[in-house]
């Protein structure tokens, strides 16, 4: 059976590429600076243990973007867009995180289930400037519950479960 033969939901299963993680932030608190780390403590229950969003919304638990996607707006902008500007807590390489959407999969020892699209906020215009919303659009990354705790760490594998 050829590619073009086989059903969507059999493509979308087929993910043989793997990811790494890039860096790791925590928000401490609202509308604070995020603070790098390079392990997270993530339950069920919180989140990323020290993020102040922590369970305020189980589908929301963890924001990831890919790397390459900072670059985007970087070019967008004109300027060099870091991780600390979006506010996501893990930034990735080396896998399409729009491919993880609606699924589970793993970093490190943890399990995530991509629960949507991580749409800018209006706070992009704050930190990356005039344009910084619309630049955004579509790069956001996406959101993600826990559904098993334990630790992520920077280097840390990213694969479909």
């Amino acid at each position: 059976m050829s590619t073009m033969d086989k059903p969507i939901n059999d493509l979308i299963k087929n993910l043989p590429q793997t990811g790494i993680v890039h860096w790791i932030g925590i928000r401490p608190e609202r509308k604070q600076p995020l603070q790098e780390v390079n392990t997270v403590e993530v339950t069920e229950e919180k989140g990323l243990v020290g993020d102040h969003y922590s369970a305020r919304s189980n589908k929301r638990q963890v924001t990831l973007i890919q790397q390459v996607h900072l670059d985007a707006v970087s070019s967008f902008m004109d300027t060099d867009v870091t991780p600390f500007m979006t506010r996501r807590n893990i930034v990735v390489k080396g896998i399409n995180l729009f491919a993880l959407r609606d699924v589970q999969f793993q970093i490190g020892e943890v399990v995530l289930e991509g629960t949507g699209y991580c749409h800018p906020c209006s706070r992009m215009e704050e930190n990356l400037g005039p344009g910084g919303y619309n630049a955004m659009r579509g790069h956001g990354g996406i959101t993600a519950r826990v559904v098993i705790g334990g630790k992520i760490k920077v280097g840390d594998e990213i694969r479909l479960k």
